[in-house]
C-alpha cells in the first residue's frame, strides 16, 4: 500500500466515524426532545459506553439529561461492575439498578436449568421501565450483531407489554424517526445501529474513551466448554472434566460470566484490538456469547419478549 492509498483509506475511516457520529446525536437529541422520561441502558460494556459519551457530545456543556439502567444479573464481572461505577460517579448521573437476584430471592423468577441468567433479564427490565416511567430507553444494539438485531429499526416500538412486532415497523425514511406512542407503550432507541464493532472500536481509538480492562489482553485461567473459554466463577462451577489453564485472553462482549466466553489474543492497546477485529470474520455474540446458540431464532423469541 502506498503512502497516498493509505492517506485515503484513513481519511475515509475518519469520514465514516464523523458522519457515524453525526447520525446518532442526531438521533439522540431527536429522541430525548420528545421524551417524557428517557433513560440509557449502561452495562458498563463498550456499546453502552460508547452510547453514553454520545450523550456526552449531543448535550454539552449541560449535563447528560437521561437517567441510567442496569438490569444486574448477579453474574456480571466485578472489572465491569466497578467501572460502571466509577463512570457514573465522574458523571454525576443517577443510576438505577434491576436485580435479577432480587427476583430470584422473592420467588418471582427461578433459575434456569443452564445457570445463565440473561434471559431472566426481561422482567426486571420491564418492571424497572413501568415503575420509573421511563418512556424513551436507549440501548447500545448494533445491526451487525446478530440477525434479530439487523431487523429492528432505530426507533423500535414496543407494545403495553413491552413486547417487539417485527412484522409491524414504522418506516425510516430520510432519518426522520417517529417516537411517537400510546399511554402505556414505550420506544427502544438504538443510536449505534448503523454501527459496526469495528467502527465502535475505531470511535474508541479516536476519542480516547476510557474501556474496562476486560477488553484488553491479560492472563486468566479458562477452561474449555461448548467451544468458548470460560473462566471460573460462582456461576460458572468447574466440573472434573474441565481442564484449567491459563491464557492470555480478551472478552469480545462483557455479558453474564455464565454465557460469555474469551478469545485467546495478545492485543493489549486499542489499535492492537482494531487489527483483530478487522481480520475477524465472527461477530462478537456468535463467537463469545453462548444464550444466542440456544436455538436459531433465540435472539428474536427474547426480542419479542421485551429483551434489549
Amino acid at each position: 500500500m502506498t503512502t497516498d492509498t493509505a492517506h485515503a483509506v484513513t481519511c475515509a475511516h475518519v469520514d465514516t466515524l464523523a458522519a457515524l457520529e453525526a447520525e446518532a446525536i442526531h438521533i439522540l437529541r431527536e429522541a430525548v426532545a420528545t421524551a417524557r422520561k428517557p433513560v440509557i441502558l449502561f452495562s458498563g460494556g463498550k456499546d453502552s459506553v460508547v452510547v453514553l459519551h454520545l450523550a456526552t457530545k449531543a448535550f454539552w456543556p449541560a449535563r447528560v439529561p437521561v437517567e441510567l439502567l442496569h438490569v444486574d444479573t448477579g453474574h456480571n464481572f466485578d472489572e465491569v461492575l466497578a467501572f460502571r461505577d466509577a463512570t457514573v460517579a465522574r458523571l454525576g448521573l443517577r443510576l438505577q439498578v434491576a436485580s435479577v437476584q432480587s427476583y430470584i430471592d422473592d420467588g418471582h423468577l427461578r433459575e434456569r436449568p443452564d445457570g445463565t441468567r440473561n434471559p431472566l433479564q426481561t422482567v426486571p427490565l420491564l418492571d424497572a421501565i413501568t415503575g420509573h416511567g421511563y418512556d424513551v430507553v436507549f440501548g447500545g444494539a448494533r445491526r451487525d450483531e446478530e440477525k434479530a438485531r439487523a431487523k429492528e429499526r432505530v426507533v423500535s416500538l414496543r407494545d403495553e407489554f413491552g413486547q417487539w412486532d417485527p412484522r409491524n415497523q414504522r418506516p425510516e425514511l430520510w432519518n426522520l424517526y417517529n417516537t411517537r406512542h400510546l399511554p402505556g407503550q414505550h420506544v427502544r432507541v438504538f443510536p449505534l445501529s448503523n454501527w459496526t464493532e469495528l467502527d465502535v472500536w475505531r470511535y474508541v481509538e479516536r476519542e480516547d474513551i476510557e474501556l474496562p480492562s476486560l477488553y484488553f489482553a491479560h492472563s486468566r485461567p479458562v477452561f474449555e466448554r461448548d467451544g468458548m473459554w470460560l473462566t471460573p466463577h460462582p456461576a460458572v462451577p468447574v466440573k472434573e472434566s474441565d481442564a484449567v489453564v491459563t491464557k492470555s485472553v480478551r472478552y469480545r462482549t462483557v455479558g453474564d460470566a455464565s454465557c460469555t466466553g474469551a478469545v485467546e489474543s495478545d492485543a493489549t492497546t486499542v489499535a492492537e484490538v482494531i487489527a483483530e477485529v478487522a481480520a475477524t470474520r465472527i461477530t462478537e455474540r456468535g463467537a463469545t456469547r453462548a444464550d444466542d446458540r440456544l436455538s436459531e431464532a433465540a435472539m428474536e423469541d427474547r426480542k419479542k419478549e421485551g429483551y434489549f
